[in-house]
């Protein structure tokens, strides 16, 4: 199994991410760019998951602005309850995570939104000091994770989005009514968001600036059991963990021993689940853990975190939370606008509620790069990326076994043809087993060699990266060759 050393050596060398502004002494932490092959991932990423989430269950897209107003965030409560615990050093006035710190110095489990007063006493009855000049901590204070900013002249107060759906839900009452929207409606959302995290570790895994990929469900709560399209799906395994034991349970099995709510919850867990069983991460090391009261939300009744299992620990991928009527009643309430509707399935004036599915796109790009690296002691020990070819961000490696006697030009015919439809590299350069290696460790899955006998019969070697194998196809049947081969309906497994 890979570990995240090594995923952090591959990033850097091979193009993934790296840090912002890393030429400067003063980089921030928490600021992370994606290099060439990593918007690649990405991009490929995202085409899985809009074809996967968005268009099979007919969802509607927006693209919503990252600074928002003052009032959207009084509406979601994010001014009030948007907080971290934080302990300063009396002495030297070292800032840190008080829940985080707590749990490292003591073992004690203690929640984010535990009270201050009991963090205040856990800090006296351990005694814990500042690690850098041992000095005594003043008591614990909240801090407000929002990146606030002055508009115009004047400065007038607006923030940048902690999360992307407030997006969605402000503009709920026009999407639905322009789109004559039918509930359930799903709405979806790619965008950055911003949380001044108080001390961001790990490259990808804690960022102040990030990618999510938002889906909020909008429903009729008085239908949740109503959903059709739960039969597409009541035969899918979900690996469903309480805090203390895993159970394996169909869709349908969860709803009849009651450990998911209703059918609409259960179906939209299917679908995440079938999704990211195609992006090539171990599902055996998947979990959906229900949240307590103490872990859930503020805005949350029922929450699901979706975690896979990495050298890092437990990653939370995906936050699904039963949201009920809490952003629309509360953007109604602030805005004066009625955001309720009317299902046309009875006619009946309704205040949705919302259920969301709140992927982490970079961690989920982490966790997708850990799974496939592998070393392959077997040959050569080289170091692959063993992507699914329709997320390798290069699908096609073309190599000349040589330059000279004509096989570089022809090479280069063969990239110029094969460009125009496929993501595609050309490299001369070192040998023809160096090569091969740089290719496979940035998950490219296959290479098209051009050697003395293309000159002869105009056939290449075409290697697959997983098996190494090789075999000869026609040049001008190539890109058909090719079309077959990464144009496949991803499958599960």
């Amino acid at each position: 199994m890979s570990n995240y050393e090594e995923i952090m050596k591959l990033a850097l060398e091979r193009g993934f991410y790296f840090p912002s502004c890393e030429i400067y002494a003063d980089a921030p932490a928490g600021f992370w760019e994606y290099g060439p092959t990593g918007v690649g991932l990405k991009n490929k990423f995202i085409d899985l998951w809009r074809r996967e989430l968005v268009r099979r269950d007919g969802m509607l897209e927006i693209d919503g602005c990252q600074i928002m107003s003052k009032s959207v965030f009084v509406a979601s409560g994010h001014l009030d309850n948007f907080t971290d615990p934080i302990i300063k050093c009396s002495n030297c006035k070292s800032t840190f995570r008080a829940d985080r710190y707590i749990a490292e110095r003591t073992g004690e489990n203690i929640s984010e939104r535990s009270d201050d007063l009991n963090m205040d006493a856990t800090i006296k009855k351990y005694d814990l000091r500042c690690p850098n000049c041992n000095g005594t901590f003043e008591k614990v204070n909240r801090f407000n994770m929002m990146f606030g900013l002055g508009i115009g002249p004047n400065a007038d107060p607006a923030y940048l989005r902690p999360e992307t759906c407030q997006t969605i839900f402000v503009d709920f009452g026009r999407v639905f009514k322009t789109m004559r929207g039918k509930l359930p409606l799903g709405i979806a959302q790619i965008g950055k968001s911003f949380r001044n995290e108080i001390s961001p570790r790990q490259s990808l895994l804690r960022l102040r600036e990030f990618y999510q990929a938002e889906i909020e469900v909008f429903c009729n709560p008085y239908k949740l059991d109503d959903l059709q399209q739960f039969q597409d799906v009541k035969d899918t395994v979900l690996n469903l963990y309480d805090g203390t034991s895993n159970v394996e349970v169909t869709a349908d099995e969860g709803l009849t021993k009651s450990l998911l709510p209703n059918k609409l919850v259960a179906y939209y867990l299917c679908l995440l689940n079938e999704f990211y069983a195609k992006t090539g991460i171990d599902m055996k090391r998947t979990r959906f853990r229900r949240l307590s009261d103490d872990e859930k939300a503020f805005y949350s009744s029922i929450g699901f975190d979706f975690e896979v299992e990495t050298s890092v620990g437990w990653l939370e991928l995906v936050a699904c939370n039963y949201r009920s009527d809490y952003d629309l009643r509360r953007h109604a309430l602030t805005s004066k606008h009625n955001l309720e509707v009317i299902d046309p399935s009875d006619n009946s004036k309704v205040l949705p509620h919302v259920f969301e599915l709140s992927m982490g796109i970079d961690r989920s790009i982490y966790a997708i790069l850990e799974h496939s690296y592998y070393e392959d002691y077997t040959h050569d020990d080289r170091i692959v990326l063993g992507l699914k070819p329709y997320l390798a961000p290069i699908s096609i490696g073309v190599l000349p076994l040589m330059r000279k006697d004509g096989i570089g030009e022809k090479a280069k015919e063969i990239y110029s043809a094969l460009k125009r439809e496929f993501e595609s590299f050309y490299d001369d350069s070192g040998s023809i087993g160096r090569r091969y290696r740089r290719l496979e460790e940035i998950g490219v899955p296959f290479v098209v060699t051009a050697d003395k006998t293309t000159m002869e019969d105009d056939t290449v070697t075409v290697r697959s990266r997983d098996s190494m194998q090789q075999e000869r196809v026609k040049v001008s049947a190539l890109v058909q060759f090719f079309r077959n081969a990464l144009s496949t309906e991803p499958k599960i497994g």
